[in-house]
């Protein structure tokens, strides 16, 4: 097999790691900064979601830069945003400053989150696309993992063990600066920028057997309604909203809001939360999202083996009726239960129905969002295509993550409630897929875009 595909896959995946350690480290310092600047529930949520805000912009403003300067740069500055994130994270002795470097981190996940899966994507021969895209979801997980264990490992060193939690992030973010200068640019932008020679070049050493074939049609998918070809400069103003690409939009915006309507990031950043509310004590309470974790990275790669086998849609389908279950069994196991007064032996079902949810969160939603959404959307519009399924995913991590620390403490049946409703979005997710979403896998980017009707 060409290796070097694969890679520089996983080089560029590394910023997959970085976000996924960033969303989950806040989780072992949520509690200690609220009394360390005695937030209230509203202004906890805020700087919980601080991040989100950041990844909000990030996703949106992106798709732009990566168009014009290609998805190679745009990445090397995604690491640097990493790097001020954590070091400022760590340091920072004041609330707003706080908030600043997480803001930060949050624009570099939201562009890591669009530029990530897209440069693999456009890397990746067809018949490795799922599991060398789905390399990035690995890493977002290999992350969520590494900062529940560095939390948990640094939980005792002592009143300033969160700016240990948040700093280590420095070691995986410079590595990730340092490798990025060993990878090319992506040949599809090449092509999109009149550079073919280049292209084909790369083309040739990722095992493609027709480089000049694949770059013919590149060239006749950037055919304007006039048949002519669109100039290079041109192509970044060609608008992702004229009715052309209805279709991958609505796919893009409506799976990224289920991916987020299942709860995940509110169980991500507030799990030792819930842990507490159920009767753990802290030191399990810490324990157990290191069991979730770790159940996330399994089943996220079981996953990377069947997703260019079965397929992204039949994942998704599995994936929705094991989210509905198990949200529904949390649920179940939170009626009643006054988070202000926890059970005093602790409600130890509920870390099995975690573990359940993530299980299955990992091998559907978790697996293909990112896959899929780097999938449907043609050349000259990806970056943008890809700036908005993103934009649509963390505008609703925004909303759920900052809403869940409200909804626990403001009502005795918060955690009910939210389950619940969790639960109910999964059964929606289910008939949206089942009916609406189509099939992709086994396709190349040219192949999917004729399916879709596009040209």
């Amino acid at each position: 097999m060409n290796t070097y595909p694969i890679r520089i896959a996983l080089i560029a995946s590394l910023g997959g790691f970085l976000f996924g350690f960033e969303t989950a480290v806040i989780s072992g310092a949520e509690k200690t900064i609220e009394q360390l600047w005695s937030l209230s529930g509203f202004l906890q949520g805020f700087t919980v979601a601080a991040s989100l805000i950041g990844t909000v912009f990030g996703s949106l403003l992106a798709g732009v830069p990566a168009q014009r300067y290609g998805r190679k740069k745009v990445l090397y500055v995604i690491a640097i945003l990493y790097l001020l994130s954590a070091i400022g994270c760590a340091l920072t002795p004041v609330w707003l400053l706080f908030i600043t470097f997480r803001i930060i981190g949050g624009l570099a996940v939201g562009a890591s989150s669009v530029v990530g899966p897209m440069y693999i994507s456009e890397i990746s021969p067809a018949r490795l696309r799922g599991r060398l895209a789905g390399s990035f979801q690995v890493n977002i997980v290999t992350g969520i993992f590494v900062a529940y264990l560095t939390n948990f490992l640094f939980i005792h060193i002592g009143e300033d063990s969160w700016r240990w939690m948040l700093g280590i992030m420095v070691v995986p973010a410079g590595l990730f600066a340092i490798l990025l200068r060993t990878i090319p640019e992506s040949p599809r932008w090449l092509v999109l920028n009149g550079r073919d020679a280049e292209a084909e070049v790369i083309f040739t050493k990722i095992g493609e057997k027709d480089a000049g074939k694949l770059i013919q049609e590149e060239h006749a998918l950037l055919k304007d309604g006039d048949s002519k070809n669109l100039l290079p400069k041109d192509v970044t103003k060609e608008s992702l909203f004229g009715g052309k690409y209805s279709k991958p939009i609505m796919f893009a915006v409506v799976l990224a809001m289920f991916n987020q309507l299942s709860g995940i990031n509110a169980i991500l950043y507030y799990a030792p939360r819930i842990f507490e509310m159920a009767g753990f004590t802290k030191d399990q309470a810490y324990l157990q999202p290191v069991y979730v974790g770790a159940a996330n990275l399994f089943f996220t790669l079981l996953a990377m083996t069947f997703i260019d086998k079965v397929g992204r849609k039949t994942l998704l389908i599995i994936g929705s009726v094991g989210m509905i279950f198990f949200l529904g069994m949390a649920a179940n196991a939170f009626y009643g239960v006054d988070p202000a007064n926890p059970p005093i032996s602790g409600n130890h079902f509920i870390i099995l129905y975690l573990i359940g949810f993530i299980a299955f969160f990992g091998f559907s939603q978790g697996a293909v969002i990112w896959v899929f959404i780097s999938e449907i959307f043609p050349n000259s519009v990806r970056s943008k295509g890809g700036s908005l399924g993103s934009f649509t995913h963390w505008i609703m991590a925004a909303i759920i993550s900052w809403t869940f620390p409200i909804i626990v403490e403001g009502n005795k049946q918060g955690a009910f409630y939210s389950f619940v409703f969790y639960s109910g979005m999964m059964l929606l997710n289910l008939i949206f897929t089942w009916k609406v979403l189509p099939e992709t896998k086994g396709r190349s980017l040219e192949e999917i875009q004729k399916d879709l009707g596009i040209v």
